[in-house]
C-alpha cells in the first residue's frame, strides 16, 4: 500500500489563512494576544456586540456598510493586523452579500467611536425643527397686518403725544460760560475751594481765559480788578472790585457773578447849580480871636 504524502504544517496554516474570513482573522489575533472581547471594546471605544458582530461576519447587524468597514479597521488597528487588508476583505465581503446589494454607501467613517449616536442625531433633529418652527412664527407675526382695532388705538394715541412731549420737553440750557479778558496787562490768580490754581501769572493785555465749567467754588485774587473785563455767557457783568485795591476770595463761579449788583447810576439836574464846597482855610488865613 503506497504512502501518502506529506502536508507541511506552515502550508497548511498559510492556506487557512488566505482562506479565513475578516472576522476569523480578527478573532485569531485577539485570542494569540490573550485579550478578551472587552479588551478591544475597551481600546476601540465599539460597543462589545458590535465587535462581536464583526468576528461572526455578521455585518447585516451592523448600521451599515460605513460602520461594518470601520469598525473592522478600528479592531484591526487594536490588535495589530493590516487594517487595510481587513477594510478590503470586509469591503468584499459585503458586497458579495445581499447587504452589500440593497445597502452600498460611500461614506466611510475613519474613526466610528466618534460617529455620533442616533440618540444625539435625534436630539439635533428636534432642536432644529423648533428653531425652525419659532422662526417661522416670528416672521408670519411680523409680516401679518394690523388689525382694525389696533390702527384705531394708534390713531387715538398719536395727537397726544406731541403734547405731552411739548409740555415735558426741558427748557435749553443757559449759557454760563465765565471769560476773563484783560484789557490791560494784570497779574490774578484764580483758584477753587481745595486752593488747586486754575489760573497764576500775568495776562497780557487781549488775553483771555475761560473758567473750567467743573470748577468748584472757583475764587480769585487781583490787586487790579478794573483791567479784567468779565463774561458769564457774552453778557459783560460788574467790575469784581474798586480800581487799585486788591480783592481776595471773591467767587467768580457763573451764579455769584450773575448775583452781582449793578451799581445804581445817580441822575444829574440839568442847570441846577453846584453847591460849592467849603472852603478851606489855612492857619495863616484864620483871624486872631482878640
Amino acid at each position: 500500500m503506497a504512502e501518502e504524502p506529506e502536508i507541511e504544517t506552515g502550508a497548511v496554516d498559510a492556506q487557512e489563512s488566505q482562506t479565513a474570513t475578516p472576522g476569523v482573522k480578527l478573532r485569531a489575533a485577539r485570542e494569540a494576544q490573550g485579550l478578551t472581547i472587552q479588551d478591544v471594546a475597551t481600546r476601540t471605544r465599539i460597543a462589545q456586540r458590535q465587535l462581536e458582530a464583526i468576528e461572526k461576519d455578521d455585518y447585516a447587524a451592523l448600521p451599515g456598510i460605513p460602520y461594518a468597514v470601520g469598525f473592522a479597521r478600528a479592531y484591526a488597528r487594536a490588535v495589530n493586523v493590516d487594517e487595510v487588508v481587513i477594510a478590503a476583505e470586509v469591503r468584499q465581503a459585503v458586497h458579495n452579500s445581499e447587504l452589500g446589494a440593497n445597502r452600498y454607501e460611500m461614506f466611510e467613517p475613519t474613526d466610528p467611536a466618534r460617529v455620533p449616536s442616533r440618540t444625539l442625531a435625534w436630539t439635533a433633529a428636534v432642536i432644529a425643527i423648533v428653531l425652525v418652527a419659532g422662526f417661522a412664527l416670528w416672521r408670519s407675526q411680523l409680516l401679518t397686518p394690523p388689525t382694525t382695532e389696533e390702527i384705531a388705538q394708534q390713531e387715538e394715541a398719536a395727537p397726544a403725544a406731541p403734547r405731552d412731549q411739548a409740555s415735558s420737553a426741558p427748557a435749553a440750557p443757559v449759557d454760563q460760560t465765565v471769560v476773563f479778558t484783560a484789557n490791560d496787562d494784570v497779574w490774578l490768580r484764580i483758584y477753587d475751594e481745595t486752593g488747586e490754581r486754575l489760573k497764576d501769572g500775568l495776562m497780557k493785555k487781549g488775553e483771555s481765559f475761560t473758567l473750567p465749567a467743573n470748577a468748584r467754588n472757583p475764587m480769585i485774587l487781583t490787586g487790579r480788578p478794573q483791567a479784567l473785563d468779565v463774561t458769564v455767557g457774552g453778557k459783560p457783568v460788574p467790575p469784581l472790585g474798586a480800581a487799585d485795591r486788591t480783592i481776595s476770595d471773591v467767587p467768580v463761579n457763573a451764579e455769584a457773578l450773575l448775583s452781582r449788583a449793578v451799581p445804581p447810576v445817580v441822575p444829574t439836574t440839568q442847570g441846577a447849580a453846584a453847591t460849592p464846597a467849603p472852603a478851606v482855610r489855612s492857619p495863616e488865613e484864620t483871624p486872631a480871636v482878640p
